[in-house]
């Protein structure tokens, strides 16, 4: 595996946000990250927007894949996927909304995209030096 790529798979649980946000604040400091605590944190934010929604309807959690790369000179990029049901609304949603705006703020660029297999893509790029 390339060493500037970090791979995970993670079950949809709650248990799993502390151990992937550490492993990406770690692999963002690593590779020159301008500000590894803000990577950390909107990936934090992505993977529990995964878990919150994307198998609401499942018998049991999925799976979430983190994908972290450091692409160029000067970026990295993270990729939080998951094959869930997608971006539908939920009535009873138990978020306050705030998550992907917060990304989207931490993020030099980010966008969200549905997979063609089914569930979500969150792409998000980062400064680092």
């Amino acid at each position: 595996m390339n060493p500037q790529t970090l791979v995970r798979r993670l079950r949809a649980q709650p248990d799993q946000v502390r151990v992937i946000r550490q492993e990406v604040r770690d692999f963002a400091r690593e590779h020159g990250a301008a500000d590894p605590n803000a990577v950390a944190l909107a990936v934090s934010e992505a993977v529990t927007n995964a878990i919150v929604h994307a198998y609401v309807d499942a018998p049991e959690p999925g799976e979430i894949e983190v994908i972290a790369q450091r692409v160029g000179d000067d970026c990295l990029e993270i990729l939080v996927c998951d094959d869930g049901r997608g971006m539908l609304p939920r009535h009873d949603s138990p978020g306050v909304g705030l998550g992907l705006p917060l990304v989207a703020t931490l993020a030099e660029s980010f966008e969200v995209q549905a997979r063609s297999g089914g569930g979500t893509q969150v792409r998000m790029a980062f400064s680092a030096a």
